[in-house]
């Protein structure tokens, strides 16, 4: 491994790491965090649950100075990843440099996943600016595509391979937050729609509750959708224009709602980041992230559509 380019370790520091297989993931991870625990630095490995065994046996016993989490579990929803995973971790240390390791895309990510996956490493870039962290994000280049691959490039502005340590020269994460910022898929024609104002925003939640029951959501899952619903309703009648469109439909794995209206969330960091603990309002899209399995957006100065996905009980 050659060493790093100089001023790439100062301030914050998002690389991407290329493997091949464990040596290789584990030739880049354990001295990550051995240096970590060496400078006195908070440590998070936050992989899937195979890669981050492999990372703790080989680090071995740190006591409680390695913080271990499954990404497929903490990180099932991408939007989460950064709020209620990556922040939570540096917030627990303020005044200290913190060192984390993060999995987001594996080869189980799905198709329909992989656009919040793309936002989220190039988030990160902004998330984190102006703190003191290094964020060492794997990817198992055997199993992922090109085009994942191709887009880490410009998501991470440091790559490490087997050769080393660069500068990537792709590095664009605006324009990968662009790309999939895209309009989503048209649902299916067995849609249950319901038009909301100031007025007729309660029956929101007893809209939710009747198809979610429907689709076989347990009475906890029923009233994390309703929260989630009606935050976006909510935020519809006091932004955007007065109101707003909700639609209702099953695939074969989720219930599915979404809230389209005219607002704008320009801002790519919109729900991204937790608010501050005395932070009045800013907590809508953050709390939808953290009771959704996945959440999608398109947002344009034309409309916003936020798609929600709740996994259905027994397709897990």
């Amino acid at each position: 491994m050659t060493a790093p380019t100089a001023g790439l370790l100062d301030g914050f520091v998002h690389e991407g790491l290329f493997y091949t297989d464990a040596a290789g993931l584990l030739a880049t991870a354990v001295p990550f965090v051995e240096d970590g625990l060496a400078a006195g630095e908070p440590v998070l490995v936050a992989t899937p649950g195979p890669q981050l065994e492999l990372i703790r046996a080989a680090v071995g016993p740190t006591g409680d100075r390695v913080r271990y989490a499954d990404m497929t579990e903490a990180g099932r929803n991408p939007g989460r990843i950064i709020p209620w995973v990556l922040q939570a971790f540096a917030d627990k240390h303020p005044g200290r440099r913190v060192r984390i390791i993060g999995e987001p895309i594996w080869a189980g990510r799905t198709e329909q996943e992989y656009p919040a996956c793309a936002q989220h490493e190039a988030s990160i870039n902004w998330a984190f600016a102006g703190r003191d962290a290094s964020i060492l994000c794997p990817y198992d280049a055997r199993s992922l595509d090109a085009g994942v691959l191709a887009e880490a490039r410009c998501t991470h502005p440091v790559l490490v391979d087997r050769s080393g340590r660069r500068r990537s020269g792709g590095y664009a994460p605006s324009d990968v937050v662009a790309r999939h910022n895209r309009p989503l898929s048209v649902p299916p024609e067995a849609v249950a729609a319901l038009r909301y104002d100031l007025e007729t925003l309660p029956q929101v939640r007893r809209f939710v509750a009747d198809h979610a029951a429907g689709a076989g959501l347990d009475a906890d899952r029923v009233a994390d959708l309703q929260i989630a619903v009606t935050e976006l309703a909510t935020n519809s009648v006091a932004h955007a224009g007065g109101g707003g469109t909700l639609q209702v439909w099953r695939t074969g794995t989720h219930l599915v709602c979404e809230v389209h209206d005219d607002g704008w969330l320009a801002d790519p960091l919109a729900g991204r980041l937790a608010p501050a603990h005395d932070g009045i309002g800013g907590r809508g899209l953050v709390i939808v992230h953290a009771l959704c399995d996945l959440v999608l957006v398109h947002s344009t100065a034309a409309g916003s559509t936020v798609r929600l996905h709740i996994l259905r009980a027994g397709t897990a």
